[in-house]
């Protein structure tokens, strides 16, 4: 199982997702930490990143995802992954993807940013992420949290979650397949 942690910037990805990643065991890795300097240097100037820029970053989670998968790890892995189509890329068809959405208000969101310091992503870009956000839809079955709960009741709801949906998943297999004879 590899879940990505999304939501526009100040939503809290990389508290919730480190806390997760830990309390399952599983690796963590900050998908900002993927990004190419040039769309890091242009977020700190104020400049929002086009479709064209935010490219090369997302195919980056998705060989992060794909060499997590091949060494049969699990892990937690942040990206704001605003829209369907950088979604679909990361996730694509693989099996074994879960999405985590962080879902708060804008103005809980731009508190939190002001409140921040030494980060890339200016508080001036959260129009744009908003902007550019396409919530996830029931067909990519996302884990929905609401940010304005603290960070460690999210990580718990989250694992929840996905103990309760990998029970029902292996139910759903175990009926479709019928019963395994050892």
């Amino acid at each position: 199982m590899i879940v990505i942690v999304m939501g526009v910037s100040g939503s809290g990805k990389t508290t919730v997702a480190a806390l997760l990643a830990a309390k399952l065991g599983w690796r963590y890795r900050e998908g900002d930490d993927l990004h190419p300097s040039e769309n890091v240097a242009k977020m700190r100037g104020g400049t929002p990143l086009t479709d064209a820029d935010r490219l090369p970053w997302l195919r980056r989670i998705a060989r992060e995802i794909d060499d997590w998968q091949r060494q049969g790890q699990q892990g937690v892995l942040t990206c704001s992954a605003l829209k369907r189509a950088y979604r679909d890329i990361i996730t694509g068809d693989r099996a074994g993807v879960a999405l985590v959405y962080l879902k708060g208000s804008h103005d809980l969101i731009a508190r939190r940013m002001a409140a921040r310091h030494e980060h890339f992503m200016p508080t001036a870009l959260l129009e744009s992420q908003f902007a550019t956000l396409q919530e996830p839809v029931p067909d990519e079955r996302p884990i929905v949290m609401d940010v304005g709960r603290p960070p460690g009741e999210i990580a718990d709801a989250i694992a929840s979650e996905l103990e309760f949906r990998s029970r029902t998943d292996g139910e759903a297999s175990r009926l479709r397949h019928g019963p395994q004879i050892p």
